[in-house]
């Protein structure tokens, strides 16, 4: 039996850094993964879309992650998200993280060409192999890759002995009970979409992974702990409560990850800088809905500090 503790808990995935001149700000990743560590999540998911991955080259997404490794001195788990569009990129990006010591790899299938099964193997097990000592994450996010993790491409990776885990970001809960169901007990299943956590942990995933963790990430601590206890009734008020602040961070202009990193430099002081083209930055009419999301995220910290 493996252990999976360290990956049994609330992991954000992590917002891309700019500088003024939209740049990777190694600065920026070093004070955004410090303040995570400050926030007690349980570790960290680089390189996926909130990280704004399939837009920076593979020399950025190593520049990222070694920032990140770096002022996480040991104290969070790390996934590094190494797909590329390419096959020779996404193993050269796992090679680079198994060096600096990730406790995790992971990969969506191929985009674009809509590949059979067993090329979308071939692929994983061709990134799996570039690190050979490092457990490896199935990422399923079928509304934006275009395929999906179906039961027969599930059992034909279970044959790597590498793939520990899916980060399933599929809508029907049923897909983590029959994941976790195939995968065993020590195989980890992780939440992905944010709206549903709380479903997510009821039919047995193991801890979550979302885009909207990092701006209010002591809501969705206590959603867990409060899962963990069998207090569903309160981990629903919070549910609800998460669920109406992502629907008002939906509501701008601009892109969401955007809106995020504003609301985090008006909470935080927290400097990240804007999105990167062709995701939209925020426009001056989007400040007061802004200012209203983060107005509801203090209010959401005052609840789950009184609960």
């Amino acid at each position: 039996m493996r252990d999976i503790t360290k990956y049994q808990g609330i992991i954000p995935a992590f917002y891309a850094c700019y500088d003024e001149n939209g740049a990777i700000s190694p600065e920026g990743v070093e004070e955004l993964t410090r303040h995570l560590v400050e926030k007690g999540v349980k570790g960290v998911y680089v390189g996926g879309s909130s990280g704004e991955c399939i837009y920076h080259s593979v020399a950025e997404r190593k520049l990222v992650l070694e920032h990140v490794m770096k002022a996480a001195q040991g104290k969070l788990t790390v996934i590094a998200h190494v797909a590329c569009n390419n096959t020779a990129d996404s193993m050269e990006l796992a090679a680079h993280a198994e060096s600096l010591g990730v406790d995790a790899i992971a990969s969506i299938p191929p985009i674009y060409f809509k590949l059979p099964p067993h090329a979308i193997a071939e692929y994983w097990n061709d990134i799996s192999a570039a690190a050979p000592n490092t457990d490896f994450i199935i990422y399923n996010i079928p509304q934006l890759a275009g395929v999906a993790l179906t039961m027969p491409l599930f059992e034909e990776m279970l044959k790597n002995k590498r793939v520990i885990g899916v980060k399933n970001s599929s809508m029907p809960t049923q897909d983590i009970e029959m994941f976790k169901m195939g995968g065993g007990e020590d195989f980890v299943v992780f939440n992905g979409p944010d709206e549903q956590l709380i479903s997510g942990l009821a039919i047995g995933a193991d801890g979550g992974i979302g885009g909207t963790y990092g701006v209010m990430p002591e809501l969705y601590l206590k959603i867990f702990e409060l899962a963990k206890q069998n207090k569903f009734e309160e981990a629903k008020k919070l549910q609800h409560t998460a669920c109406a602040i992502i629907g008002e961070l939906c509501a701008c202009h601009g892109n969401l990850y955007a809106v995020m990193k504003e609301v985090l430099r008006i909470r935080e002081n927290l400097k990240l800088g804007g999105v990167r083209k062709p995701l939209s930055n925020l426009i001056a009419s989007d400040m007061e809905q802004v200012k209203k999301c983060a107005a509801m995220i203090d209010a959401a910290m005052i609840d789950v500090s009184n609960g």
